[in-house]
């Protein structure tokens, strides 16, 4: 009864599909635009990266309220992937666009339209998360989609990173900038296709039940209030991570000891003295599975976009054949497909827990041994890249399936669910792991004197794009292994939960 057809299935992984056409393609070249092809200086675009994707995180957790307090005759989430498609296609082209501005009008220009894109993707992408943990009541069936999504994510993130120099080189003739606009009209119109089929074909069957005893309205004005438990802690950690001084760090230890304070305090109060916002937050802050999966969710975002991000940049300089680059991306993505295919069959054979542990060693470890990859050894960086890609695949697969038990497991606690709250509040670390991941790549060559601009610059930076390649992302990776180790939801639990929700889900609606 709750087993999905496969339409059903492939249409879901349609979204992500158009979803990745910005996520993993465009993305993952626009930091080599904006450096080499816009002309913005890299340290500019770091901050850039991190200013709009902390700022981005918030407009993730308001967008899961929202979505959460949707009612229409098509469901809560799936109307919020059909009216913001083209909104997102439009930013997908401005994005890529270079008009002829001064110095400090480029940096507004792509300010205004990189905050435009976050939003734009934000209105779609948190439904269509959260869309998952309503689609199936079934744990094993949410796995199994999860397989289906991220393969559609590869394929849709494979359309742009194998194919964009190649397309920029055919429109644009020479001229750069000409050829990633029209590249860009290109994927944009594919996007908008893609997510009407994922609006169509999909359906809400899990219906949550959501405490409205106040209005959308009062909640909001009430987020405002909390804010500062959002705002403070990720003000305190860009400082630090940006600027890397003596008074930043005393900042960053004085905002966590105050926060950690104040969010026991929060715990402490009783639950007729609390908004039903801050009820979601302590729902939230004393759901176990659900914190871990959250640093989780950074700490993959980092392994994986530190690695997407230096790419363009290793094979342009390091490499020596910038449309190697497209060739990498494409062997990367083809094994990312098979990974997010098995996942679930492995998952179901030995265990989330046991395979996200898994994944994150023998990825990080492959991935680290490409320090050592002889400069000119293409097929060896090849051999190494990929097998490292087949696993970290994985990853989110298991991720997002995973926040799906988490909310099975709130609702299970504390008979109340926002699965928008909490499947925003995944999307939001991504964001914000990916924010930080493209930083630091453009931190990190900034350090060794990187400037687009200036070809004299690139042989000084070369070690540099040699360790993000390698040592910097695998750091992440065994970092997050050794979290996941604390995970507290085996099968077993799952299953349990599952069947007592159903049974309350059947009481409910007697």
């Amino acid at each position: 009864m709750n087993k999905l057809p496969k339409y059903e299935k492939v249409g879901y992984a349609m979204g992500d599909a158009a979803a990745n056409l910005v996520w993993r393609g465009a993305l993952a070249y626009l930091a080599v635009f904006y450096t080499d092809t816009f002309g913005i200086t890299a340290a500019a675009a770091a901050m850039l990266f991190l200013v709009v994707r902390l700022t981005d995180g918030i407009t993730d957790i308001i967008m899961g309220m929202i979505a959460d307090r949707t009612n229409t005759k098509h469901g809560k989430f799936r109307p919020w992937i059909l009216w913001s498609a083209p909104f997102l296609g439009l930013f997908m082209v401005l994005c890529f666009t270079t008009p002829d501005l001064s110095e400090n009008g480029k940096l507004i220009y792509a300010y205004a339209t990189y905050i435009g894109l976050t939003l734009a993707y934000t209105i779609n992408n948190v439904p269509y998360s959260a869309l998952m943990g309503v689609m199936t009541p079934s744990d094993t069936e949410r796995t199994s989609l999860s397989g289906f999504r991220f393969a559609g994510a590869f394929a849709g993130g494979l359309l742009v990173m194998g194919f964009l120099p190649d397309l920029v080189a055919y429109f644009g003739a020479g001229n750069d900038a000409i050829g990633y606009q029209h590249t860009m009209y290109l994927f944009a119109g594919l996007l908008i296709a893609l997510m009407v089929i994922t609006f169509v074909s999909t359906k809400e069957r899990v219906i949550p039940q959501i405490d409205d005893s106040q209005s959308l309205k009062q909640e909001l004005i009430d987020l405002t209030k909390n804010l500062p438990f959002i705002i403070l802690p990720l003000t305190a950690i860009s400082l630090f991570f940006y600027y890397r001084g003596l008074y930043t760090g005393t900042f960053f230890v004085i905002v966590m000891v105050a926060m950690w304070f104040g969010i026991q305090h929060l715990i402490n109060r009783n639950n007729d003295h609390l908004s039903s916002t801050q009820r979601d937050m302590v729902d939230l802050l004393t759901n176990k599975p659900w914190l871990i999966l959250i640093g989780m969710g950074f700490l993959t975002m980092m392994f994986n976009g530190i690695k997407m991000g230096v790419i363009a940049y290793y094979f342009k300089y390091h490499v020596g054949n910038e449309l190697l680059a497209g060739t990498y991306f494409v062997a990367l993505l083809i094994v990312s497909i098979l990974g997010a295919l098995v996942t679930s069959f492995i998952a179901n054979k030995i265990g989330k827990r046991k395979l996200f542990i898994w994944s994150l060693i023998i990825s990080g470890a492959f991935t680290a041994s490409l320090y050592w990859v002889p400069q000119g050894n293409v097929t060896a960086l090849f051999v190494l890249g990929c097998t490292a890609e087949f696993f970290a695949a994985m990853m989110p697969t298991l991720f997002f399936t995973m926040l799906g038990d988490s909310a099975d497991y709130s609702e299970w606690k504390n008979k109340r669910r926002a699965t928008g709250l909490i499947y925003s509040a995944g999307t939001f670390v991504q964001k914000t792991g990916g924010g930080f991941a493209g930083a630091l790549v453009l931190v990190v060559l900034a350090g060794y004197g990187y400037n687009g601009m200036d070809r004299t610059t690139v042989e000084a930076s070369l070690p540099g794009m040699q360790l993000l390649m390698s040592w910097i992302p695998a750091a992440f990776a065994f970092i997050g292994a050794a979290l996941m180790y604390f995970y507290p939801l085996t099968t077993e639990q799952n299953k349990v939960i599952g069947e007592e929700l159903t049974t309350r889900r059947a009481l409910n609606k007697q």
